[in-house]
């Protein structure tokens, strides 16, 4: 039980790596709020938790609006009483085109949910981690923007990826002083269901024009990972195994970002 006692906020967990971080937390003894815009998800994952013997919450909010994600944060304190992880999991792949092709409000929609939405999660979370005792951030980032750049089209989702792992780097220092550590972990292809939602213009033009090795993944045979490799590893980042870990990505990817 390496997080009995502790409250722990999962945003982007309605499915995929949030869905698996959360039932992992919860699996491991803390109370997890499960965070989503989409109701129907996130008490899905609450009845399983519950299920299982575990203690969580559903929380409906989306992480680029502050009124929905103010008032989801306020319930989470005030009903499991301290927050003490926080783990920015939700975001978008948004539209994937050649920049001449790549329209503002596009653009727009995801800065709007990948960057602003890490920063309302740890701006409203924050001031209740300074309150705890080894308190912990891990943001879910990516390879693409800070191993890889080869994904075509990519250019508004790498570019909110690696502002994140900047965020982390930057606030490794700025937040230490309270003794909360924050990291970022990078994924490579993950076996979730983001990708049904992602709308790619243009590859042929944006994309590079190279043959990837056979196998694109080589610890897996080609392979992608799965969410429990990712919930894994943000377990790890977030319980006292890595408590002298701090400002640094963690790459998941089966080596994936060494080919590409």
């Amino acid at each position: 039980m390496l997080f009995a006692g502790k409250v722990v906020l999962v945003t982007g967990a309605g499915s995929g790596i949030g869905q698996s971080t959360a039932e992992a937390f919860a699996r491991h003894g803390a109370s997890v709020g499960v965070l989503s815009r989409t109701e129907e998800e996130v008490v899905a994952v609450v009845r399983d938790i519950r299920a299982l013997g575990g203690d969580a919450m559903a929380l409906v909010a989306d992480i680029a609006d502050e009124t929905s994600m103010r008032a989801a944060v306020d319930r989470l304190v005030e009903g499991f009483g301290a927050l003490d992880i926080v783990i920015a999991n939700a975001g978008i792949n948004g539209v994937w085109a050649p920049i001449d092709d790549l329209k503002p409000a596009e653009w727009d929609e995801t800065i709007a949910v990948n960057l602003r939405g890490t920063y309302l999660t740890l701006h409203l979370t924050v001031p209740h981690l300074k309150a705890g005792r080894e308190a912990s951030i891990v943001v879910v980032s990516s390879i693409n923007g800070n191993r890889t750049f080869t994904t075509p089209g990519a250019t508004a989702y790498a570019a909110t990826k690696a502002a994140q792992l900047a965020m982390v780097q930057q606030l490794a220092l700025e937040l230490g002083k309270s003794q909360i550590r924050v990291n970022a972990i990078c994924p490579g292809a993950i076996d979730t269901s983001i990708g049904d939602n992602t709308r790619q213009r243009g590859a042929a033009e944006a994309g590079i024009p190279v043959v990837w090795p056979e196998g694109e993944v080589p610890i897996s045979s080609g392979e992608p990972g799965t969410a429990a490799d990712v919930a894994d590893a943000i377990l790890f980042l977030a319980s006292s195994k890595a408590r002298h870990i701090t400002g640094v990505p963690l790459w998941i990817d089966g080596g994936q970002g060494l080919l590409r």
